[in-house]
């Protein structure tokens, strides 16, 4: 292709992410995902996936995927209201929205694409949006397509949140929303304390609760049920992409005139395809296995607790907490590239965060459990990360 004006300036902009150590490469698996992996370069033990239940691969989700193939196609070549429903979106509907104890729910092909169709949609320009700083991009973006007045509160701060709400007032609809847990930080939102403030100020709460369902709380009910706050945070968001076989599909659950307005009125639901129903399948059975099998997210919080220990032990920085998400700080963006490196070099993979997924100067492995790891596992991912902090004198 000749060079044009248009791939001078992407060339150019691909030098500036380069010279600031911004470019990403992708790892080619040629395996399925699993807490062991095969890849282009060599077998890895993975720490980076979000397949916390370690069913993306397991029998009974592909079994449910290769099911909905073979009864019901390919895929839907229809947008919902026009000819795209199946029994099967419906029946995954009610069933995501029983497990969760909500009136109703819809399906989108992302969580991004739900939290973009609730924000974009619901709020008006007599309403107001309270956000926390750290809300996931998707939840950023959904808010920049709203005509809603914005507001953000630092991080986790109550108190400013009560500020911000305060200002808020006036509006006629105010709406918190937060992550559920903060997937850079593998934080839980305060929610008790958030939903006791949306409570004073008469607002309404919204979780995306992405990295928590699948992964915390009773059964894995997410982190609105580890609070027991589910008749409390009146809508919330997730996928299937993560805890819940990994596939895609986002949801959003509800009262039920919230749906129903949503069905009618949100654009990303509106105009994309339906989901395929082999995507349906796999997170049907996502779903009846974690109802059968609750002990899987048990065993998740076992890898998860001796891996927390285990990494301090071996004398990293983490930021506290009892989620599969630990983030091992580094600082410096190139220490954290080059330990990335090093740690890979050992078999183990993981990837470095930096400016700007993260703030700069808070570079940070982001160490991601899975049910599907074993001790072995774990014990040479720590064995690893010792080696190569010492290589690198970040550790001694």
């Amino acid at each position: 292709m000749a060079e044009t004006a248009l791939t001078t300036l992407l060339e150019q902009r691909l030098e500036t992410i380069r010279g600031e150590s911004r470019y990403k490469r992708e790892v080619v698996i040629t395996t399925p995902q699993s807490g062991r992996i095969d890849t282009e370069a060599g077998p890895l033990i993975n720490l980076c996936a979000n397949n916390y239940l370690g069913l993306a691969a397991h029998p009974a989700v592909v079994a449910g995927a290769h099911r909905a193939l073979d009864e019901r196609g390919a895929g839907m070549a229809s947008v919902r209201f026009i000819c795209g429903t199946q029994d099967a979106h419906r029946d995954l509907e009610h069933a995501i929205a029983a497990f969760l104890g909500y009136e109703d729910a819809i399906l989108y092909n992302s969580c991004f694409d739900a939290n973009v169709g609730v924000l974009g949609t619901l709020p008006t320009a007599d309403d107001a949006i309270v956000s926390d700083a750290l809300n996931h991009a998707s939840i950023i973006d959904g808010i920049r397509l709203s005509k809603a007045r914005r507001l953000v509160y630092r991080h986790s701060d109550l108190d400013d949140l009560e500020q911000q709400l305060r200002q808020a007032a006036d509006a006629r609809l105010r709406l918190v929303v937060t992550d559920g847990v903060f997937s850079m930080e593998g934080e839980l939102a305060r929610l008790d304390g958030i939903v006791a403030l949306a409570r004073a100020h008469d607002a309404i709460v919204m979780v995306d609760d992405s990295h928590g369902v699948g992964v915390v709380g009773p059964g894995g009910r997410g982190t609105v049920a580890r609070f027991g706050l589910a008749d409390d945070v009146v809508v919330q968001t997730g996928t299937f992409g993560k805890a819940l076989g990994g596939s895609a599909g986002g949801y959003v659950v509800g009262p039920r005139q919230l749906v129903d307005v949503l069905r009618q009125e949100s654009r990303p639901y509106l105009f994309s395809n339906a989901l395929p129903p082999a995507v349906v399948g796999a997170a049907e059975a996502a779903l009846a296995l974690l109802e059968r099998q609750p002990l899987l997210v048990d065993h998740l919080a076992r890898n998860t607790d001796w891996f927390r220990t285990a990494i301090v032990d071996a004398g990293f920085e983490v930021v506290p907490g009892e989620h599969p998400i630990v983030a091992v700080m580094v600082g410096d963006e190139r220490r954290a590239l080059e330990l990335a490196a090093e740690i890979r070099a050992q078999g183990v993979l993981v990837v470095a965060f930096t400016f700007p997924v993260v703030p700069v100067g808070e570079a940070r492995i982001r160490v991601q459990i899975s049910a599907a790891h074993t001790r072995d596992d774990l014990e040479r991912a720590v064995d690893a990360f010792a080696v190569a902090g010492a290589k690198i004198g970040l550790t001694v």
